[in-house]
């Protein structure tokens, strides 16, 4: 994965250059990630389940996580000597519950198995998510004491790899930090995701010069969003830091209306749009939900901070898909 053996050997000047493996490399936080590491000059793999194209300086590794034994798993993460682990691995838009369960539990316990074997200690930094906590109608921040108690499919599975990296950290097994993360806005944003749909219905829109028609359920939440460069960053804050053993909430600090980043979306766009909200049978009675994390911990343990504005985060999303067709 590194190189020959004479290739690993670490040369004078060279041990305190990150040599980080990215699992979920090639997936849309991870490709963040990378290019993150990648500016700090460190030695970055992204593993995903198929290789693919991969930008200059960065290797790729094709390997499926939940199939290869633990033994295996360890050695092939582990034979470039790497420091860190960073497991941006999971499925959470349009995948089923069994393969939320596969990809967000049963795939972090193949992996805390396989650094609890591996012949030489490396870090893991898991990426978990704000969805782990119980939206809220109060409008009070949820910080890392809040009780978890996740409402959908998507956060109990990624509680449960939460817990399994807390626990064998616990243990002494292996060194981990768990970033449970907002959700992160910005260039790559999956097409099944809200912002990924609505921009490729703006970009489609675009190329055949009509007004777009924008077909959405209600969209009343309020949700934290956090711009996909900073969370990169707080990643990479990580991967320097000794902290171990803990959640630490990423996100922008500020809960915003989910509707607000449609219509900025369609704004920054240019591209002539009409939104048209969906009811659901029976919905519409319940009060908004607002899911705002309190980032304090961060600050005060990583010296991290969110730098960028959302406005950013959805123009770069707009410019970079906009410009695979010349729009």
């Amino acid at each position: 994965m590194f190189g020959s053996a004479e290739e690993q050997y670490v040369t004078p000047g060279e041990s305190d250059r990150a040599r980080v493996v990215v699992l979920g490399g090639t997936g849309f936080v991870g490709r963040h990630v990378c290019a993150a590491l990648l500016g700090e000059g460190g030695e970055v793999v992204a593993v995903s389940r198929h290789s693919g194209p991969t930008r200059p300086g960065l290797r790729g590794l094709a390997l499926d996580l939940c199939r290869t034994p633990p033994g295996e798993l360890g050695q092939a993460l582990t034979q470039g000597r790497p420091t860190v682990v960073v497991n941006a691995a999971g499925a959470v838009w349009a995948a089923t519950e069994r393969e939320m369960v596969t990809a967000n539990t049963e795939l972090v316990r193949r992996l805390v198995d396989a650094l609890r074997g591996a012949a030489q200690p490396v870090r893991l930094i898991h990426l978990g998510s704000v969805n782990e906590y119980a939206p809220t109608t109060h409008g009070q921040p949820v910080d890392e004491r809040t009780p978890t108690r996740p409402t959908t499919a998507y956060g109990r599975t990624k509680l449960e790899g939460t817990h399994l990296v807390l626990d064998a950290a616990r243990r002494g097994d292996i060194d981990a930090l768990v970033l449970r993360m907002a959700n992160v806005a910005g260039p790559g944003s999956p097409p099944a995701s809200l912002l990924g749909r609505v921009a490729h219905q703006l970009r489609l829109a675009c190329a055949d010069g009509r007004t777009a028609e924008i077909r959405l359920t209600p969209l009343r939440a309020e949700r934290d969003f956090v711009d996909a460069q900073d969370a990169a960053s707080a990643v990479l804050t990580a991967v320097r830091s000794d902290v171990g053993g803990r959640v630490i909430n990423i996100g922008s600090g500020e809960a915003v209306p989910v509707r607000s980043l449609v219509d900025l979306l369609i704004k920054v766009s240019g591209v002539p749009a009409h939104v048209v909200e969906q009811l659901v049978h029976g919905g519409g009675d319940e009060r908004p939900e607002r899911l705002e994390v309190d980032i304090r911990l961060a600050r005060e343990l990583l010296g991290w901070t969110p730098r960028r504005l959302l406005e950013d985060a959805v123009s770069d999303l707009w410019r970079a898909l906009a410009g695979t067709t010349g729009h």
